[in-house]
This record gives C-alpha cells, structure tokens and sequence, in this order.
C-alpha cells in the first residue's frame, strides 16, 4: 500500500490543522493505521492509532484530549485532527499502516512521505 500524508502548513498556538493520509495500491480497510511525528536530532513518536474498523482509537499521552484519530474506509484515507496545538507538536508527520494494532514503530511496515507541522508562538 503507498501512502500519501497531506494537510500541514503553518499554524499559530491555538490553532487547528486536520491531516490527511490517502492510500493506494491496496483497500486500506485491511491494515491498522497509525499516526506518529519526528522532531531533528529526536526519534519518531507515536501520536495515534486506529483499528481497521475505526472503533479502537489510541491516543499518546501527550496529544490526549486535543488531537483526534478518524479513519473513512470508503474513501481509503485516514485523518488526524489537531486542535488547541502547541510550538512542542512542531514535527514531521507521517502516516503509517500496520498488520497488528499497535504503538511501536517498528510494527508499521508501510509509510508514507511526511507532511510539516509548524506552530508558532
């Protein structure tokens, strides 16, 4: 399956961006996806997942009760809602699929490119 992240931009502390991942090749029905972000110097970290129904969501602790996991197997994408966001969610965002639900990075074996996240202060 490729995957294609899409949505970051620029954004002010406080303010809202909705992240897009669309997938080809393969019925993204089939895989677990998840949400993860890396920051220079700094290993990649789990943000959100979601299982391929859409009913299990797990959020990171520190992205609880401001971003959102949806997935629309319909339209073969999946989405992340960023609200109330901070300088510290600055990163590179990637999407990424998985046989097994999961939080680790290396149980996701298809990744897509990556999409920037700046929020100022």
């Amino acid at each position: 399956v490729q995957l294609q992240a899409s949505g970051g931009g620029l954004v002010q502390a406080g303010g809202s961006l909705r992240l897009s991942c669309a997938a080809s090749g393969r019925t993204l029905s089939s895989y677990v996806m998840g949400w993860f972000r890396q920051t220079p110097g700094k290993e990649r970290e789990f943000v959100a997942a979601i299982s391929r129904s859409g009913v299990r969501h797990t959020m990171s602790d520190p992205v609880k009760g401001r971003f959102a996991i949806s997935r629309d197997n319909a339209k073969n994408a999946v989405y992340l809602q960023m609200n109330s966001l901070k300088p510290e969610d600055t990163a590179v965002y990637y999407c990424a699929a998985a046989l097994s639900y999961g939080t680790v990075v290396s149980m996701y074996g298809y990744w897509g490119q990556g999409t920037l996240v700046t929020v100022s202060s």
